[in-house]
């Protein structure tokens, strides 16, 4: 059975810095590519940023380019390091199997993980 499972949010300052991990199991991780979308509360879930099944493409939302890095392991994990934190950035983030910034392109999505920045 698919699964994926995101790790690592929390309550961080403005500026300070956060790891998202996502660990997938029941498929062949290599195959795919990966996405993480986020949701604010009252807002529709927007992309974030996306890698390529081999590691070397990625997509970026403009409002996190600089700032979000997208990358994957091949012990199938993703993660997504946040640097530079705002307040807007505040959210339940998701990892899903995909492509593309749509989340129609999407399925199987993990639960969700809150990150908080607080100004």
């Amino acid at each position: 059975q698919m699964q994926l499972v995101e790790s690592g949010g929390g309550l961080v300052q403005a500026g300070g810095s956060l790891r998202l991990s996502c660990a997938a199991s029941g498929v062949t991780f290599s195959r795919f590519a990966m996405g993480w979308f986020r949701q604010a509360p009252g807002k529709e879930r927007e992309f974030v940023a996306a890698i390529h099944w081999s590691g070397g493409t990625t997509l970026y939302a403009d409002s996190v380019k600089g700032r979000f890095t997208i990358s994957r392991d091949n012990a199938k994990n993703m993660y997504l390091q946040m640097n530079s934190l705002k307040p807007e950035d505040t959210a339940v983030y998701y990892c899903a199997l995909g492509w593309g910034r749509d989340p129609g392109g999407y399925a199987s999505w993990g639960q969700g993980t809150q990150v908080t920045v607080s100004s």
